[in-house]
């Protein structure tokens, strides 16, 4: 499966396997990619692995989204956020959230607050506990120094269907 968008103005760009939104600044193209990894044996013996577009995904699969977000102006953007709700009925893989360059922050309570995911904590029966990955509700990726004219990143994280 793959997402993509084209768009200007952007500061915060909101994903998931069915919307993106722009604001503000510069002219961001956007492309989510769903994914899941292949391994195969080749005749020499050798296992390889890569990632194959997701057709059919059973509760266990492992699904990787991929966001590349593209700078397709003249300028340099800054102040570049991308957050990633982590999909209905799936859950977030702990520790698998990569953007080379960017402060990599989780939610618990849909979006309204971020933080380092060991200083989140979930009301269980009255009594706090530290969140754990399967409480994720949305990753947030910030981007610590300017996307550069014509540059590239990337946003990554892995989720099980649940």
């Amino acid at each position: 499966m793959k997402i993509s968008y084209g768009f200007g103005l952007a500061l915060l760009l909101i994903f998931s396997s069915a919307n993106a939104i722009s604001q503000e600044q510069g002219h961001l193209n956007v492309t989510t990619l769903v994914e899941m990894e292949q391994v195969s044996v080749g005749a020499d013996g050798e296992r390889q692995t890569r990632l194959v577009p997701v057709e059919t995904v059973v509760p266990g699969d492992v699904v990787i989204y991929t966001t590349t977000v593209e700078n397709i102006s003249d300028e340099a953007a800054d102040n570049v956020v991308v957050t990633a709700p982590v999909p209905e009925h799936l859950s977030y893989v702990g520790g698998s959230a990569f953007g080379p360059g960017m402060l990599i922050e989780f939610s618990v309570d849909g979006g309204v607050s971020y933080a380092a995911a060991e200083e989140l904590t979930v009301d269980d029966d009255g009594q706090p506990r530290p969140a754990t990955a399967d409480d994720f509700t949305h990753i947030r990726f910030v981007m610590q120094d300017d996307l550069a004219a014509g540059a590239q990143s990337i946003a990554r994280f892995r989720a099980h269907l649940n």
